[in-house]
């Protein structure tokens, strides 16, 4: 009997940035073109939320 592979977890995963995780902050640095430091205040005043953060460093 093989197990389902199930979705649930992932769009919400897709949704935040983890702070914690180096290889998130360079993808979000190099998506934004601002620096890993930048993204890193982003996420701890906007939250971890991937738009909120997208939008204060477009700012």
């Amino acid at each position: 009997m093989s197990k389902e592979s199930s979705t649930r977890g992932r769009s919400q995963d897709r949704r935040k940035v983890a702070a914690g995780q180096d290889y998130e902050v360079n993808y979000e640095s190099q998506k934004t073109g601002a620096s890993p430091k930048k993204v890193k205040k982003a996420i701890q005043s906007e939250g971890n939320e991937r738009s909120k953060v997208e939008k204060k460093l477009a700012k």
